[in-house]
């Protein structure tokens, strides 16, 4: 067995496991499973048919915006026409995937670990961070592309016959905010990889603060992992029973989280605000996209939903029995002398930070529009609107009361379950002289 010193270096004098190729390996099975994830999810979308070779580009962009980063809408329409563009909007799927693969790469040489130090994880997780950025660089520089609309499109045949104009949009990554979002994106991975990790080692000092955290981050994206998989099952149930593959694999590879992820927060209770409008859409199911197609800001709760189809309300007993299920996880893998109140506060409080995270990754917000002599957009279908977002506040509060009822109800049939290192006091010891 191997000793190691705070310098990363065996004190026998092999080096550690965790050098710069592989931090190279790391950070390029994240990339190609971005990548390939990205492609697929586009290519089912039907955009391989984009014109002029940008399907590279348009990966490539779609990577970027999965890793945390920023990409600017642009256009115009000759002098007296502009067009007018924006979107933030993660492609979680693709996020999803990337994330896994970099958190089992950073945790692989760390594995039978005891301990560790912070110069070591330190100097590991910043191998892979510089290698991120270079490769983040690479991607914003292809991510950008201008496209010359049809004469045959409505918008480009008014302006075509108004102004002998042909309107162009485009996108380009936005290089420096790329590289700051995309790092702060890298280092919530490698934290959350250390606190889901129930045996990757810690720094000493941060050692007593394990016992709380790590059962509640097992157990919250143990629940979200869940309603991926329960998601992934349902849309393969309607490819086979109702059709449009290309469709419903498009929203498994680009936005499969997007979905489950919303529905978990409404199961829970929550409510959002939105708005769809134009010729644009989400891909969700058409009972959304009817409450949220409407003139102004429509609430999106269960409620609502229940207005268009009443089977909305199992999504309440699902988020009942997946949320006590992690609960019930978490009680589990915590020390056997924790009490009832604390489960119920550790899981409120990991429930309401895991709330705010799906509110602020779920959020859509995407805007096309074309004005003629700054007089704001057209009608006719020349823009459109898509819109969702929480409203936070209430979510936080209808998170903390879920985590208090379930951690304290989760925690009672863990108080009779075994846990993995506990010495059974009814169970004695043997005796040293029946050895052989």
């Amino acid at each position: 067995m191997s000793t190691q010193g705070s310098d990363g270096r065996d004190l026998t004098g092999t080096r550690a496991a965790h050098g710069w190729g592989d931090a190279l390996l790391t950070v390029l099975a994240g990339l190609l499973v971005m990548g390939v994830t990205a492609a697929l999810g586009l290519w089912a979308a039907g955009a391989a048919e984009l014109p002029g070779g940008s399907f590279p580009r348009v990966v490539a962009a779609v990577v970027v915006m999965a890793a945390g980063g920023s990409v600017a809408l642009s256009g115009n329409a000759g002098e007296l026409a502009r067009t007018h563009a924006d979107i933030s909007a993660l492609p979680l799927s693709v996020t999803l995937a990337g994330a896994l693969v970099l958190a089992a790469g950073f945790l692989r040489p760390l594995r039978h670990r005891a301990v560790t130090t912070t110069r070591e994880l330190a100097g590991w997780a910043g191998r892979i961070a510089v290698l991120w950025l270079l490769v983040l660089v690479v991607l914003s520089l292809l991510a950008r592309q201008t496209f010359d609309v049809p004469a045959a499109d409505p918008t480009g045949g008014v302006i075509g016959d108004v102004l002998d104009a042909s309107p162009q949009v485009g996108f380009r990554a936005e290089i420096p905010l790329t590289l700051v979002l995309g790092l702060l994106w890298l280092a919530g991975v490698l934290v959350l990889a250390l606190l889901v990790s129930r045996g990757a080692p810690l720094p000493a000092r941060l050692v007593r603060f394990q016992e709380s955290v790590r059962p509640a981050a097992y157990a919250m994206a143990a629940l979200l992992l869940a309603y991926v998989l329960v998601g992934l099952v349902i849309a393969l149930v309607v490819v086979v029973t109702r059709g449009h593959p290309g469709e419903t694999f498009a929203v498994i590879l680009l936005g499969l989280p997007n979905l489950v992820w919303l529905v978990f927060t409404l199961g829970l209770g929550v409510s959002w605000e939105g708005k769809v409008d134009g010729p644009f859409g989400l891909p969700m199911p058409q009972v959304l996209d009817s409450v949220l197609r409407t003139p102004d800001l429509s609430t999106l709760n269960v409620g609502t939903l229940a207005e268009q189809d009443g089977r909305v309300w199992w999504c309440v007993v699902v988020a009942a029995l997946f949320t006590l299920a992690a609960a019930f996880l978490m009680a589990v893998r915590s020390p056997a002398r924790m009490r009832l109140w604390q489960h119920a506060v550790h899981m409120a409080v990991a429930l309401a930070l895991t709330v705010l995270a799906v509110c602020l990754l779920v959020r859509i917000s995407a805007h096309y529009g074309l004005s003629l002599l700054g007089l704001g957009d057209l009608g006719g279908g020349l823009g459109g609107e898509v819109l969702l977002r929480p409203r936070l506040w209430g979510a936080l509060g209808i998170a903390v009361l879920w985590g208090l009822v379930t951690g304290f109800l989760g925690g009672l049939p863990a108080s009779r379950v075994h846990r993995h290192g506990e010495v059974d006091p009814d169970r004695p010891y043997p005796d040293p002289s029946d050895r052989p």
